[in-house]
């Protein structure tokens, strides 16, 4: 399904907010909401919404996604060219800097590659990487968990053999296989470069970290805010059209809420449900609202190393007692699309039905899979507090005890950044929220990352060796049509094992201040920074 076509369904428009005849001003700030960064800001280490927010503003990578269509268009790449989808020559735009002033260089890219890919660094995004030859070289698996006393063993290489400098401003990529997928993640935070004087002193660069990106890092002040500005030297064609960005930290997202009405804070990326009810937003901000589908989904996950979720029957139970039509009816005012599957309609290689009548609302099948489960005990749902989530997850929780009889209860953690720590040590023994807003625009980045085993998203600890094995002929098709239809075959194994509940596809309600025009949401749900003006 298209965007546009998305649209029409959701029944919503886009962005808005045109000048209103005020004359912007090319000194202005502007303050957005934000979820406190989970790690450092460095792009390997980044892969949540609170940290990529800030990531996205600070880099650009060899390509970027429109912020409309999403498609993917070279920005510092002068071009990418394969003759097999193995070998990958990337020539990239000369004159480009560093924040520090140092040009950026084909050594740039592939220096930060092999950092973030290099298990010891512990980068969260090293995954990215396990089509380059030589990852298996460089990144090996701990055997028994970052909690277990055994050590995962030294890998036999610090950078990988698929990578190669061949002067400053170019440089090959050979993978394993062929992968048509692949330029698609180019634009993605782990691809971004780093400048020579991260390797020289990490410790100086997490304080002050430095990027290539349409802004400069000023301040950061944990649990408040992050400060950027403009960098006067970036040569990307989206330079924003005022100066000072603040990235502000709120305990919940309905205190952003308020500030945005009170004029205290600029945008907001997400309306919480309260202000939902009515559609009361759009009378607390007249002409200041917009509403647009994007290429994001809802879930719920189990915690598979817990014994007590590890039987199928019982999520798929879970999953036919939810009620998706009612609670987006209820909370959200009918804003959101009950999910059919595990990938959003917006992005490419999506099909529809893939979860079959496991995603729609059964009491009496779902009291059938929960007696063949032998499931006698409760359940809880559990996200973080900062994010407005209480009131859906609350409804979920009241639909499956109203379905099934099991007692569930909603046990909120305070902070977004807490609650990545504990999903991340696999410390959660409550079902857990796992949102997905895609890193590029592919049904791969959907499933290869979040249901692969030891994926670097697989919070849940799922592992089916079948589609491991379906995945892996998906990434080596020949072209992205041919890996669509396989990876559409490999989310058949979700419905299956159900490790993760659809609810919905999403859609942003958001809202901003009288200060600000020409307002736009891309289809990743962030501001689009290139068109957005500060007023006056």
């Amino acid at each position: 399904m298209s965007l546009a076509l998305a649209l029409t369904i959701a029944g919503c428009g886009g962005g808005g907010g045109d000048d209103s005849g005020a004359a912007a001003n090319a000194d202005g700030a502007l303050s957005i909401f934000g979820t406190e960064p989970e790690n450092p800001l460095i792009p390997g280490a980044t892969t949540e919404a609170g940290g990529g927010k800030i990531i996205k503003a600070m880099w650009t990578g060899l390509t970027s996604y429109d912020p409309v269509t999403s498609e993917s268009k070279n920005a510092m790449a002068e071009s990418i060219d394969t003759d097999d989808s193995k070998v990958y020559k990337v020539k990239i735009k000369q004159g480009w800097k560093f924040h520090d002033g140092t040009e950026v260089k084909a050594k740039n890219f592939v220096d930060a590659w092999n950092f973030t890919a290099y298990s010891p660094n512990g980068q969260q995004a090293a995954s990215f990487f396990e089509q380059v030859q030589g990852y298996k070289d460089v990144n090996t698996a701990d055997p028994d968990g970052p909690d277990g006393p055994q050590k995962a063993p030294e890998p036999a290489a610090k950078e990988m053999s698929g990578l190669k400098v061949v002067d400053d401003y170019n440089f090959e990529i050979t993978l394993y296989e062929p992968f048509a997928v692949f330029p698609l993640k180019f634009g993605y935070n782990p691809f971004f470069p780093l400048p020579d004087s991260f390797f020289t002193d990490q410790a100086a660069f997490e304080k002050t970290p430095i990027g290539n990106g349409p802004f400069k890092f000023v301040s950061r002040q944990p649990n408040a805010n992050v400060v950027l500005q403009r960098f006067e030297d970036y040569k990307g064609d989206d330079k924003p059209k005022f100066k000072d960005l603040t990235v502000k930290i709120y305990e919940t997202n309905e205190a952003g809420y308020a500030a945005v009405v009170a004029g205290d804070l600029d945008f907001l990326d997400t309306v919480p449900p309260s202000a939902l009810v009515g559609a009361k937003y759009q009378g607390d901000l007249p002409d200041r609202n917009g509403s647009i589908p994007y290429m994001g989904n809802q879930v719920i996950t189990f915690p598979l190393y817990d014994p007590q979720y590890q039987n199928p029957d019982l999520r798929k139970a879970i999953s036919l007692a939810i009620d998706r039509q009612e609670i987006s009816n209820k909370i959200f005012e009918g804003t959101r699309l009950p999910a059919d599957g595990w990938v959003n309609p917006a992005v490419p290689g999506y099909v529809k039905g893939q979860c079959g009548d496991l995603c729609e609302f059964n009491p009496t099948k779902a009291k059938e899979y929960l007696a063949k489960s032998g499931f006698t005990g409760k359940i809880s749902l559990s996200t973080n507090a900062d994010g407005g989530h209480k009131e859906w997850m609350t409804a979920v929780c009241n639909s499956v005890k109203n379905a099934i009889g099991v007692e569930c209860t909603y046990d909120p953690i305070p902070t977004f950044s807490e609650t990545r720590q504990k999903i991340n040590a696999k410390q959660m023994t409550a079902i857990f929220r796992a949102g997905w807003i895609a890193d590029y625009p592919s049904i791969e980045n959907f499933l290869n990352q979040l249901y692969r085993t030891n994926a670097s998203s697989n919070d849940g600890g799922y592992s089916n060796p079948k589609m491991d094995e379906t995945l892996a002929r998906a990434d080596a098709a020949p072209t992205v049509e041919e890996a669509d239809k396989l990876y559409q075959e490999a989310e058949l194994y979700l419905r299956e094992d159900m490790p993760a509940i659809p609810l919905w596809n999403q859609t942003a309600q958001y809202g901003w201040s009288e200060r600000l025009g020409n307002v736009r949401m891309s289809a990743e749900r962030e501001l689009d920074l290139s068109t957005v003006t500060v007023n006056g």
